[in-house]
């Protein structure tokens, strides 16, 4: 019965409970075409009102009939036991060939890939297999730039599945690397993770300094940046990306310390370097910056001026520039602001927007199942995240 469509539960939990259509139609209070239409699926139930009224007519809980896909998501214990278990060993058995490093690149960039979509578990298993590569790889300025963005993606990965105080010991293990290459460039790198992990765990005046710092750093840098050579204007535009990346984490971070003002004063710093291109493979640029600018009018009280500019957002071409993980993320963000001033039916249609935009952001993530289970519980919420409510079994 749990691969049926909800119209045939209807009808079979019906002839179980002895009722004709025109007895169950009375006890509704409706007329036998419609719950003839309901039961054929020709009419939709849209409405939680409704799947609630047939669910309390058929003595049932309104989960029997929407749960599609009664398992539970996979779980990622797992996963995080294995991250756990790499960054506790502090002494890795050298291999007798090191690593290639070309190999190692390419690793890298496939999982950088998959936090871009998303695909969480296939990260919690792929990421302690190549710390531990790169960690024997021949010591040297090579290997530290690809040591760094990897304790990075683990802390990001961390992040999604709520293990905060981990993440920050993955991402304080990338920035002490960093720090000892003492390129203001390799810092800034370490630094991003490192204030998505601060910020998570509640230091929001920590990741503020880490990233004002690193970004004032970053200035200095590019001030003796050799012109013309075009290693230099490469390098320099990626300094410029990382820096407004860094302005937009201060200023998500001042927004949660509720100083609104200077966190709109940090975004339109960020905006000139917006223009210059993409950090991390398309995670920075003007539909970023437009993103965090949304969040800051929320966190201000501003719904209007926020929902205006998450609706522009949407429809500029910019939108679909942001990996499917940075959009996903963000309309959760979205979500919780409108189910934090009782926009239930905005928060439910965003909440299956982001679902469909990247699955495992809501399906793997426990921060976003209970945001689910919240909104589900609205009689306004749309049917269709009741549904996913169910599936997630987040009630």
């Amino acid at each position: 019965m749990n691969e049926l469509p909800v119209g045939r539960r209807v009808a079979q939990w019906r002839v179980r409970r002895n009722m004709t259509q025109q007895q169950f139609a009375d006890r509704l209070g409706k007329s036998k075409s419609w719950v003839d239409k309901v039961e054929r699926g020709v009419r939709r139930l849209e409405r939680v009102s409704n799947l609630r009224e047939i669910a309390d007519a058929l003595r049932i809980d309104v989960q029997v009939l929407l749960a599609e896909r009664p398992a539970h998501p996979a779980p990622a214990d797992a996963g995080v036991e294995r991250i756990r278990a790499a960054l506790a060993r502090y002494h890795v058995e050298g291999a007798p060939r090191p690593p290639d490093l070309a190999q190692l690149r390419a690793s890298l960039e496939h999982a950088k890939q998959s936090y871009r979509h998303a695909r969480y578990p296939a990260l919690l298993a792929l990421l302690p297999g190549l710390l531990d590569a790169v960690r024997v790889a021949r010591p040297g300025r090579a290997t530290d730039a690809l040591l760094v963005p990897v304790y990075g993606l683990i802390a990001l990965t961390l992040i999604k599945v709520d293990q905060g105080e981990l993440a920050w010991l993955a991402a304080d293990r990338g920035m002490a690397v960093a720090l000892a290459t003492e390129d203001p460039q390799v810092s800034a790198v370490a630094t991003v993770p490192l204030c998505q992990a601060l910020r998570y765990c509640g230091r929001n005046g920590a990741a503020l300094r880490a990233a004002v710092v690193a970004a004032h750093r970053l200035v200095r840098s590019d001030s003796g940046a050799v012109a013309g050579l075009d290693r230099a204007a490469t390098r320099e535009a990626g300094a410029r990306s990382l820096r407004g990346t860094l302005l937009l984490q201060a200023a998500l971070a001042v927004a949660d310390r509720t100083d609104h003002d200077s966190a709109r004063k940090l975004v339109d710093q960020a905006v000139e370097a917006a223009e210059v291109g993409s950090y991390g493979g398309g995670g920075f640029g003007p539909a970023a910056v437009q993103a965090v600018r949304v969040l800051v009018e929320a966190a201000r009280g501003d719904l209007p001026t926020a929902t205006v500019r998450h609706e522009r957002l949407l429809a500029g071409e910019r939108w679909r520039w942001l990996p499917p993980e940075h959009r996903a993320a963000y309309l959760l963000d979205v979500a919780r602001m409108y189910a934090a001033t009782g926009e239930m039916a905005c928060a439910g249609r965003t909440l299956l927007e982001a679902e469909g935009t990247a699955r495992s952001e809501v399906h793997e993530r426990p921060a976003a199942r209970d945001l689910v289970a919240l909104v589900a519980g609205s009689t306004t919420a749309p049917a269709a995240l009741t549904r996913l409510a169910a599936t997630l079994r987040a009630t």
